[in-house]
């Protein structure tokens, strides 16, 4: 499963970070990444990271916000800088994880973390 964290209320101009750690029965993580979703719209990808360390942005985002993981704890964090009130959406993690279905077996699953809220507002 993944768990989300660090969400909450920032002023425009004002930097926040996220975090979310993977946990159960981790083969390998591939891809993990950030989406949002604002009221009323479709969730879209704002950062993406492959387990080598390429990253890819949304580019609304590029310049602000850094995504980066730790493998060793299984994490990925984005930290979002400059805020603007067009950032507020619900933040949810993803990531592509290889799972030990057998002892001979992997087979690799998309997992979604609960989601965060981010408000930035004055």
């Amino acid at each position: 499963q993944l768990q989300a964290s660090g969400g909450g209320l920032v002023q425009p101009g004002r930097s926040l970070r996220l975090s979310c750690a993977a946990s159960g029965s981790i083969f390998e993580i591939n891809d993990m990444g950030w989406y949002r979703q604002a009221p009323e719209e479709q969730r879209d990808l704002v950062a993406i990271i492959t387990s080598g360390g390429f990253t890819n942005y949304a580019d609304s985002v590029k310049g602000r916000f850094t995504i980066s993981r730790d493998n060793a704890k299984n994490t990925v964090y984005l930290h979002m800088n400059s805020l603007k009130p067009e950032d507020t959406a619900v933040y949810y993690c993803y990531a592509q994880i290889d799972v030990l279905v057998t002892p001979t077996h992997v087979e690799e699953f998309d997992y979604w973390g609960q989601g965060t809220q981010v408000t930035v507002s004055s």
